[in-house]
């Protein structure tokens, strides 16, 4: 039997187009496995609707308070790193990341704050009563801490 260039055996185009559709369904797979968090959520998690921001009824910009006592989970960091509050004024933190983010005071400190998992949007708020510096971290990434210093 005689075969020329442009032909091949029956058996083996079948087995090559079998292995090539067995190659790409699994790096298809692959790819869409890697598509989502590195964090799965916790079970039971619920997100919360968006916050917009107050605004001043005068200006309708964000009001200077609201702002003042914010701070963002963004890009693995907390923004800004060190806030500054007077005693009796409440944090609000807003996790913008598509992970999962905790607010949790430094091990050993005694500090008061304590989040569970903040998932996209999610916001968790304390108020801080007493003043102090209160150094915080998130659980999931150690390697994110900031302080908020409460004035008298």
């Amino acid at each position: 039997m005689t075969m020329n260039a442009i032909s091949s055996p029956p058996a083996r185009r079948s087995r090559t187009a079998y292995l090539t559709a067995v190659a790409v369904a699994g790096a298809l797979g692959l790819l869409s496995a890697c598509g989502g968090s590195s964090h799965p959520k916790p079970a039971g998690t619920v997100t919360p609707p968006p916050i917009t921001p107050s605004t001043s009824p005068t200006s309708g910009q964000p009001s200077a308070a609201r702002a003042a006592n914010a701070v963002t989970i963004k890009n693995f960091a907390f923004s800004p790193a060190k806030l500054t509050v007077k005693a009796g004024t409440k944090v609000t933190w807003t996790n913008t990341d598509q992970d999962t983010h905790t607010v949790t005071s430094k091990k050993g400190s005694g500090g008061p704050l304590k989040s569970g998992g903040l998932t996209t949007n999610a916001t968790y708020s304390y108020t801080f009563t007493k003043p102090g510096t209160y150094a915080y971290y998130c659980t999931i990434h150690p390697f994110m801490t900031a302080t908020v210093e409460v004035t008298p």
